[in-house]
């Protein structure tokens, strides 16, 4: 499996999570969790569907180690995340130093996100073209 192709699955289980939270809210009336609802769909399904567009762009980096370690760290932090700030808006405030503990989670990640964006081209990711040859 590739990074890019874990970043859309994952991204589409978050989606339908997301979507599954904001028919329960609308049907029971309580939209306490509104903010876990947005932070899964922000985080669980458009970040991670964009990582994988940009991993899939770039193929060495689509098959590294370290882009499935990211992808992995996101997700899990997300869902940490997700659930913490549900707890909170429901009154469980012993869940902040979760959502604290799953921020970082998700800050690490994007740090290593942030290296592969920002690291030289000569760095040896293959980055695609789709240039022909002039005749």
């Amino acid at each position: 499996m590739t990074a890019s192709s874990l970043s859309f699955r994952i991204a589409v289980l978050c989606v339908i999570a997301g979507m599954a939270m904001g028919i329960g809210m609308a049907v029971t009336q309580n939209h306490s969790i509104m903010p876990a609802h947005a932070h899964l769909n922000l985080l669980g399904w458009v970040s991670l569907f964009l990582f994988g567009i940009y991993y899939e762009r770039r193929p060495a980096l689509n098959a590294s180690r370290l882009a499935m370690i990211q992808v992995l760290l996101w997700s899990v932090g997300t869902v940490i995340l997700t659930i913490a700030v549900a707890a909170i808006h429901l009154g469980y405030t012993a869940a902040d130093p979760v959502a604290g503990i799953s921020s970082f989670m998700v800050l690490g990640a994007m740090l290593i996100f942030a290296y592969f964006v920002f690291r030289p081209a000569s760095s040896g990711i293959e980055i695609q073209t789709h240039m022909t040859p002039a005749e």
